[in-house]
């Protein structure tokens, strides 16, 4: 999932960064309320944390030209602790408001429930034949036993089961799971997939990752036999 943190103060905004990173997510971070409304328009993201006191145009505003046009959810993250800020913040269509100094557990918590609200019940859980992944306990399973994976591996499993069938770029799959420009000078794709698949495929007789060629990498279960 894809998160983009809005936030002028570099220490804060770093230290978001690397926690939301830690956590299993997609970070983009951006420093003024300009850049903010322009990558969250034009970009698709799970949600955004947004500060209300930004350089360029307030949190206010950027809420306000967001809500227009997407639904994307913002968790205000700010300073301003007033009661008729958080009133505020909440009817220009915050999801949740938290204030500064915040514990970051708390924070990681709160990220947490807006992204299930966001999420039908049934989505929780992932299964292509065998292979089964529970997105609330962050596990992995293949014939009932648990595959011990890195958070990196979690989202790039992650991302090939929610589009399973589909052929999946490189520049996608780098574009997801790292939140980076591919180029063809990098193995960095090719490598995760190739730790992945000695987990996820080699110890089982159906192989579930398939390569295709010229054009990236696809999770789905064939018929023995095919290509």
């Amino acid at each position: 999932m894809r998160i983009l943190i809005v936030e002028d103060e570099p220490k804060t905004g770093k230290y978001l960064q690397k926690g939301l990173s830690e956590a299993g997510y997609v970070v983009d971070w951006v420093e003024d309320g300009v850049s903010g409304l322009h990558q969250a328009s034009t970009e698709d993201y799970d949600l955004i944390v947004l500060d209300v006191m930004l350089p360029g145009r307030d949190g206010w505003s950027v809420i306000e030209a967001l809500r227009r046009e997407r639904t994307t959810p913002v968790l205000f993250l700010t300073a301003r602790d007033d009661v008729g800020d958080r009133v505020k913040g909440l009817e220009l269509g915050a999801d949740d408001y938290m204030a500064k100094p915040f514990d970051f557990v708390e924070l990681l918590a709160r990220v947490r429930s807006i992204l299930r609200r966001g999420q039908p019940r049934e989505a929780t859980t992932l299964s292509v034949a065998d292979l089964h992944l529970d997105l609330t306990r962050r596990k992995a399973t293949r014939q009932g036993k648990t595959i011990l994976l890195t958070s990196k591996e979690f989202s790039l499993l992650w991302l090939l089961m929610r589009r399973v069938g589909e052929i999946l770029p490189r520049a996608t799959i780098a574009s997801q799971v790292w939140d980076m420009n591919f180029s063809s000078d990098t193995n960095v794709v090719d490598a995760a997939i190739r730790r992945l698949r000695l987990k996820i495929d080699d110890p089982y007789e159906l192989k579930l990752i398939h390569t295709v060629r010229g054009m990236g990498y696809v999770l789905e279960r064939r018929d023995a036999g095919a290509s």
